[in-house]
C-alpha cells in the first residue's frame, strides 16, 4: 500500500483544505500534514492574534513530563537506542517513537494479522533509526505504513556505490 499523496487538512480554525504533499518524501508527509492541522488556515492566520495562556502552558508541561517518563521507561524496557539531535528534539523524538511503535503494535499485531516474528523485524528496523527528527516527522503516520516508512528511511541512509551521484 502506497503512502497517500493528497491529504485533507482540517486546520485548527475549522477550515478544511485539500493539499498535495507529493513533493515531500513519503516518510515525511504524515508529520507535515499533522503540523498543518495544528495551524490555522492561511486566511485565518493572517487575521488572528496570539491566544496563549499561562494555564495551558503549565498543563502542557506536566503532560509532557508524564509522557517523557513513560517513554523513557518503555525505551529501556524494549532496548531502544538513544536518539540523536538537540536536547529538545531527542525528548520529543523518544515520545514520538514510543507512541508510533505502541500504536503500530496494537494495530498490526493485537488487532491485525501480523505475527510476533514479523513484528520483531519491524522493531529491529526501528532500532536503526536514531535521528530524533525522523520519529517526530512520523508522529501522525498510519500504523499500516510503518514498514514502508522504515524501508524508505533505510534506503535514504544506505550509501551509494558512487559517492558523487
Amino acid at each position: 500500500m502506497a503512502v497517500k499523496k493528497f491529504w485533507t487538512i482540517a486546520h485548527s480554525c475549522g477550515h478544511e483544505v485539500e493539499r498535495d504533499l507529493s513533493d515531500r518524501l513519503a516518510d515525511r508527509r504524515a508529520g507535515f500534514a499533522a503540523w498543518l492541522a495544528k495551524q490555522e488556515c492561511t486566511d485565518c492566520w493572517k487575521t488572528a492574534g496570539d491566544g496563549s495562556s499561562q494555564d495551558k502552558a503549565a498543563w502542557l508541561a506536566a503532560k509532557r513530563a508524564e509522557e517523557q517518563a513513560e517513554s523513557d521507561a518503555w525505551s529501556q524496557r524494549y532496548r531502544m537506542p538513544p536518539l540523536e539531535g538537540t536536547e529538545r528534539a531527542v525528548a520529543w523524538g523518544v515520545r514520538c517513537r514510543h507512541q508510533i511503535l505502541a500504536a503500530a503494535y496494537t494495530a498490526l499485531v493485537l488487532e491485525g494479522a501480523m505475527d510476533e516474528t514479523a513484528w520483531e523485524q519491524i522493531e529491529t528496523a526501528a532500532r536503526t533509526i536514531t535521528r530524533a527528527g525522523w520519529w517526530i516527522d512520523q508522529r501522525a503516520s498510519d500504523p499500516d505504513d510503518l514498514a514502508e516508512l522504515l524501508d524508505a528511511a533505510a534506503e535514504r541512509d544506505r550509501p551509494t556505490e558512487n559517492p558523487f551521484v
